[in-house]
């Protein structure tokens, strides 16, 4: 009897944990809302302009400074952007060569395309290890989520 409460503590802590996780990581990330955002080497608009971003762009918070976010995309690079163009509507990028697109979340399901290196999806729903995203242009499919970065 003690040991049944004590797995089902276990394992109550361990969801709970789990979701606290998911729920922190979705905080540290941000889209770019504006149709363009300059990412720039330190906060403010005095600094120089590193890369230009396009809406709907998925980054990684590092660090919160008054209006500024320092942010990491998704090879690695850091840099600064205006708060106040990000928002809060996932997106991914494909982060592997190139990615099947499939009409359901499993590998049974049939291809219905391909997305490339880079490309911008709008993530509409996650189940599992899979991604619904829908590019513009086209309908909504499934992409594994190791082939993908964002949120």
């Amino acid at each position: 009897m003690l040991a049944a409460t004590t797995a089902r503590r276990f394992v109550i802590a361990t969801i709970l944990c789990s979701a606290t996780l998911s729920i922190a990581m979705a905080q540290n990330m941000v889209s770019v809302k504006a149709s363009t955002l300059n990412m720039r080497s330190g906060p403010g608009t005095h600094t120089e302009v590193l890369w230009e971003l396009r809406k709907g762009y998925p980054l990684q918070v590092l660090k919160r400074q008054v209006r500024w976010l320092q942010v990491k995309d998704f090879e690695g690079d850091t840099g600064w952007v205006a708060r106040s163009l990000t928002g809060n509507t996932p997106h991914h990028l494909v982060k592997g060569p190139t990615a099947n697109v499939r009409s359901g979340p499993g590998t049974q399901y049939r291809i219905v395309g391909k997305a490339e290196y880079g490309e911008l999806m709008r993530t509409l729903e996650k189940r599992g290890r899979w991604v619904r995203v829908e590019r513009e242009g086209t309908k909504s499919g499934w992409i594994a989520k190791s082939l993908l970065w964002g949120w």
